[in-house]
């Protein structure tokens, strides 16, 4: 809310312009970015296409958690006060949708007297609000006077942003009232904050957990055999014994809210029955609670190794669960359980079976580690790779629409991946604020300008 950035998302995550009013890709190397006239910095300097060239310099010089945004940036070309090019090392799919980092003022920043304290700690913005006032224990902000956003009216005058030295402190000081808003990953935050006096929503979160199957095995490559092990998961029973049903179910890695995926039911892929039924099928054969299948005269027993991160408790749990239910329906599981440093060659060696994986999702709906050359299930699919290389190539959305349909439909037939669940994401406020509140992962103040006390 002080700093805007280029382009942000919508609440369905569909990026949309910010600081920059339009965006083209001009080559696979180069995108041309129009910025948005008549911004004012809070303290009244003007904004300008140095401000975009000083924050990207600064965010491949000094590390930050945006600074995998621009990682593969090799310059800024100025064209004007209003516009810039920004030049890449390679093509990034939906590159557009890695401009979502705050833009930093070049004058405030390499101001002489930047090193004053006072200075320092009441930087300037362009967004909604500004910093009026830094203490130790707490930071107030106010509405921004020289916003750009002349259409929009916040009720809210003042937001205070208290700091605490832990997380017991932040929870009992919600728990009287002294804080209306707080997001968290914790799983287990009525047992700090009570069921009382406030409301709650839960959300899905941007770490995606999914099983690869190693295509390329001689088991998985077979099609039926990776349908069997899909129809063959009670994500719900994952949900319920191992997760405290703190997760959401899966079916597809953008399934979390995206406008690009339809939100599908996880539950219908378990069906034991037609597990069986295209095992049967293929020629598969249930023998002494175990299936196997006769090829070039040898009898195959049907067994793979389930590679998952030893230092991953939870992982572990939701491993061995999932071995007990393929192993119900006579699909013989082995868990490797390996260190960080091994797990992570296995992945990159593509030396397993089946693995457990999590994902930090991007902003991006980039599809490529699933599905584009080097992907972790050694997956190849000519329609899939024609696929990427279209939705790369045009900002037509409903050209997007239609063929992130088909990708989800592919996912779910295909089965390179099973998608088991997203982690949960909790926003408490007390029922002092009023409004209509309605965060994602990406942002919690969706609606902010219809909030009051």
């Amino acid at each position: 809310m002080i700093y805007d950035s280029l382009i942000t998302l919508t609440a369905d995550y569909k990026a949309e312009p910010c600081l920059a009013t339009e965006w083209a890709k001009q080559s696979d190397y180069s995108y041309l970015i129009k910025l948005r006239e008549n911004v004012k910095w809070s303290d009244g300097q003007r904004f300008t296409a140095e401000d975009v060239q000083f924050t990207i310099d600064r965010l491949k010089e000094v590390p930050s958690v945006y600074s995998y945004q621009v990682q593969y940036v090799t310059g800024i070309d100025m064209v004007d006060d209003y516009t810039v090019k920004i030049n890449l090392d390679r093509e990034i799919p939906f590159f557009e949708y890695q401009l979502t980092f705050p833009i930093l003022s070049k004058d405030y920043y390499q101001a002489e007297d930047f090193v004053n304290t006072e200075k320092n700690n009441s930087p300037v913005g362009t967004g909604k609000y500004k910093i009026a006032d830094v203490e130790p224990s707490y930071i107030v902000l106010e509405k921004n006077p020289t916003w750009w956003n002349k259409d929009t009216n916040l009720t809210i005058e003042k937001i205070t942003i208290n700091l605490y030295s832990s997380i017991g402190e932040l929870y009992n000081s919600f728990k009287i009232g002294n804080i209306d808003l707080v997001a968290t990953t914790n799983d287990n935050l009525q047992e700090y904050i009570g069921t009382i006096g406030y409301s709650s929503k839960e959300l899905k979160g941007r770490e995606h957990t999914f099983l690869a199957c190693n295509t390329q095995n001689y088991f998985l490559s077979k099609q039926e055999v990776r349908k069997a092990i899909s129809y063959s998961i009670d994500k719900e029973n994952i949900r319920s014994s191992v997760l405290n049903h703190k997760n959401f179910t899966s079916s597809f890695p953008l399934d979390y809210g995206s406008w690009l995926s339809q939100e599908q039911d996880s539950s219908s892929s378990y069906n034991l029955e037609q597990a069986k039924q295209i095992l049967i099928d293929n020629g598969w054969n249930y023998v002494s609670e175990h299936w196997q299948k006769i090829e070039n005269r040898k009898t195959q027993r049907l067994a793979l190794n389930l590679l998952v991160r030893a230092s991953d408790v939870n992982k572990v749990a939701v491993a061995e669960n999932i071995k007990q239910q393929l192993e119900h329906q006579g699909i013989k599981i082995n868990i490797v359980r390996a260190s960080d440093e091994q797990y992570n060659q296995n992945i990159n060696r593509k030396n397993f079976d089946i693995a457990l994986c999590s994902m930090t999702l991007s902003t991006s709906p980039n599809l490529s580690t699933y599905f584009g050359e080097g992907n972790i299930a050694n997956y190849i699919n000519e329609e899939v790779t024609a696929i990427l290389d279209e939705v790369n190539n045009t900002t037509d959305e409903n050209i997007l629409k239609e063929k992130y349909l088909r990708l989800a439909e592919i996912y779910r037939s295909d089965i390179p991946y099973i998608s088991l669940y997203h982690n949960q994401y909790t926003i408490a406020y007390n029922s002092g604020l009023v409004g209509e509140i309605k965060p994602n992962w990406f942002y919690l103040f969706y609606g902010i300008e219809e909030w009051y006390k």
